[in-house]
Formats: structure tokens, C-alpha cells, sequence
């Protein structure tokens, strides 16, 4: 029996690759399609700019309720559920010209992508791996939502060109429809980590787990990475063109970022095999404060955004196997899903303000420089908070293991 389980390892992965793959690209990159359908549709950008967040913020609500549905039941479910909510969100975001209407679509694509986004995929893949094989797993699961970004973005800007943003859009929807076949291959390997527990352990875990300094820290820290990465994803594309560089620009500088990033998630999870996880994330963090700081004091030119990009993309999405394994290493597997999903509701809400506060300051005062330099304090902070992290098993790991 456990041979035959060992023998869908290597299927369960590759899907829950391609999962990540088509789950993150196309939604990671939507900034992209800011501009034309402010221009058409007569939007300021906070319209646009709030149902991105309300998304952001949806997913994070959906994510701790995905991952216990996934610890009890399984991730397919899971997974196929959330990938037709977020098709059906991104089809109505095609079709609606009102803006209150263009807002609310956030809640339906939040719901979906917080239940099949490559949050709930990595961990899927890390219960069924090896502790020694975990973060390298989880960063293959974070690199291939990477490449998604990487291809997406181009060819957002390309479906736009040719076909309108509403084609676009659509494009994204069916996308989404094509994970549910993929995930009964990831149902094949994975089994439910807490099939048997009452539902009251769930909340005794989630007591134990705050009262732990070191799962707290990687809550709060991880809001700082969802602010960095949905104001930026949101809105570099925009402040690009603002700055007078072509429209193509911003969008392979988002094609960029997922390129590199594909790089730093594998560097990032062989590095959480071979040192210290909270000192890697430290000095991602501060790293990043210092690349966006140059970027910002820096002249703006074709060449410094396409190294700003390449820089922040191998600091993009490295922090998510890094956290989610220290999760795992601190707290254990039995409720891995639940508590990485509450850590990745921090993560999104961080992304709601990131998203929303943005284009709030643009409207108001025609810029963005409020907000680089907000992600360049919160990036120090960040890099402080990881540091008193302890890397040893915290109760619910004893538990586990005794």
C-alpha cells in the first residue's frame, strides 16, 4: 500500500505544479490591465485598485478555511472548488461596467484563488514529501506559480493588444477551469492530516500556535511580503508608464519578477534545507527595503526598472517556502493547512492595504512616492521581526512526535 502511494509522489507534484502554474500567473499579473480598462470604462484607479484588494483580502479570509477543509478532507477538493469560483469571478469581471459591481467581483475571484491558490498547493505537497525533501518541494511548487507570472504577463499584454481586455480576461477564466481535471492526481498521493481530530482541536491548535513567539512573528512578517508584492504587482506596470517609459516595459517588468523569482524559490528552498530559515528571511527582507530605496532614488530608465525587477523577483515569492516551512517545523503537520492559512491571511491583508492604499494615493496625490517609501520602512521591520524566531519544535510539533 505504501508502495503503490510512493509511486503517485512524483504525478501529485507535477500536478500540483501545474496547478500553481495556471492558479498564480494570470491573477498575480492582472495589474497589467489597469490602464486600458480605467481609460475605457472612465475608472479612476482606485476602482480597479479596490477590487484588487478586496480580492487580496477574500483570499486571506478563504485561506484558513480552505486549509481546514484540506487538513480534514483533502486538498482536491479544495482545489477544484476554488478554481471555478475564481473562473466565474474572472468572467464577471469582463462583462461589468459598474464600477460597484467591478469591486464585488473581488469577493468571488478572493474566494477562489484563497482556495486554489499555490498557498494551499505547496502545503498539499509538503505532507507528502519527506522533512529533508519539504522545502525543496515547496519551493518547485513556489517556482512553477513563478514561471505562471512570468509567461502571464507578456501574454496579458499581447491578448490586450490584439483582442481587447475583455478577450483577456476571458482567457484568464478558462485557465482557471483547466486545474480541476489536474488536482485528482494530487487526491491520488495526499491524505488528510486530520481526518480524526474533533473540530474543538482545531482551536486548541490555533490557541497553542499564537501563544508560540515564533509563529507570531512569522504572522506578523508576512504581512509586510503581501503589502511588497500586491502594491508592486498591482502597480509598478502603471508607475512605469506614469514615469513616460513604454506600456511593454511595465509589463515585462512583471514578466521579469516571475522569471527571477523562479530562481530565488529554488534557491530559497534549497537554502531552508542548508541554513538557518529565520536568518535567510531576515536578510530577504532587508534586502528588499535596500533594492527598492536604490530604485526609487535612482533615475528611471528602461534598464533600471528590468534590474529593479529581476532583483525584487528572486526576493518575490522566496519568503513563501521559507515561512511555510517554518510553520511546518515549528508547528507540525497535523494542522499545517490551517495554520499556514492563517499566516497567509496576515500575508493578505498586507496585500489589501498594499493593493487599495495605492491607488488611494495616486488618486489623491498623483503619485506613488508615499508608497515606496512605506514598503522600504515596513521592509526594516520585517527584517527585524524574524529575528527572534526560534527554529526548534514548538508544542504542537512535541506533540506530534511523542
Amino acid at each position: 500500500m505504501q508502495t503503490a502511494r510512493s509511486n503517485t509522489i512524483p504525478a501529485a507534484i507535477i500536478a500540483g505544479c501545474i496547478v500553481a502554474f495556471l492558479s498564480f500567473g494570470f491573477s498575480a499579473t492582472f495589474g497589467v490591465f489597469m490602464r486600458p480598462m480605467s481609460a475605457d470604462l472612465g475608472w479612476g484607479r482606485e476602482v480597479f485598485s479596490l477590487s484588487i484588494a478586496v480580492q487580496m483580502l477574500c483570499w486571506g479570509f478563504t485561506q484558513p478555511i480552505a486549509g481546514f477543509v484540506a487538513d480534514r478532507y483533502g486538498s482536491a477538493r479544495v482545489l477544484a472548488v476554488g478554481a471555478v469560483f475564481a473562473a466565474v469571478g474572472f468572467f464577471l469581471r469582463g462583462v461589468v461596467a459598474d464600477p460597484t459591481a467591478f469591486i464585488a467581483t473581488g469577493i468571488i475571484v478572493g474566494i477562489g484563488t484563497g482556495a486554489c491558490a499555490f498557498p494551499v498547493v505547496i502545503v498539499a505537497l509538503g505532507k507528502i514529501v519527506s522533512a529533508k525533501q519539504r522545502s525543496f518541494v515547496m519551493g518547485l511548487g513556489t517556482a512553477a506559480a513563478s514561471l505562471g507570472m512570468f509567461l502571464s504577463a507578456p501574454a496579458s499584454l499581447a491578448l490586450i493588444g490584439r483582442y481587447g481586455w475583455e478577450t483577456g480576461i476571458n482567457v484568464i477564466a478558462v485557465s482557471f477551469l483547466l486545474i480541476v481535471p489536474v488536482v485528482w492526481f494530487v487526491a491520488r498521493a495526499g491524505a488528510p492530516t486530520a481526518d480524526k481530530q474533533p473540530a474543538s482541536a482545531f482551536g486548541g491548535a490555533i490557541k497553542t500556535a499564537f501563544g508560540d513567539r515564533s509563529y507570531l512573528c512569522l504572522f506578523v512578517g508576512f504581512f509586510v511580503c503581501g503589502f511588497h508584492v500586491a502594491f508592486i504587482g498591482t502597480h509598478l506596470p502603471a508607475y512605469v508608464a506614469d514615469q513616460g517609459l513604454a506600456v511593454i516595459v511595465g509589463g515585462w517588468s512583471l514578466g521579469l519578477i516571475g522569471l527571477f523569482n523562479i530562481a530565488g524559490s529554488f534557491g530559497a528552498g534549497w537554502a531552508g534545507q542548508n541554513a538557518s530559515k529565520k536568518w535567510v528571511l531576515t536578510s530577504i527582507y532587508f534586502s528588499r527595503a535596500i533594492v527598492i530605496t536604490a530604485f526609487i532614488l535612482i533615475p528611471i530608465a528602461p534598464s533600471t526598472v528590468y534590474v529593479f525587477s529581476a532583483i525584487m523577483g528572486i526576493l518575490w515569492l522566496s519568503t513563501v517556502p521559507l515561512t511555510t516551512g517554518l510553520v511546518a517545523q515549528t508547528q507540525g503537520l497535523t494542522f499545517l493547512s490551517t495554520l499556514v492559512g492563517l499566516v497567509f491571511l496576515s500575508h493578505q491583508t498586507g496585500s489589501f492595504i498594499g493593493a487599495w492604499l495605492g491607488g488611494r494615493i495616486y488618486d489623491a496625490t498623483g503619485g506613488y512616492t508615499a508608497m515606496w517609501w512605506t514598503a522600504v520602512v515596513l521592509g526594516l521591520l520585517a527584517a527585524l521581526i524574524h529575528m527572534p524566531i526560534r527554529e526548534s519544535a514548538g508544542k504542537l510539533a512535541q506533540a506530534e512526535q511523542s
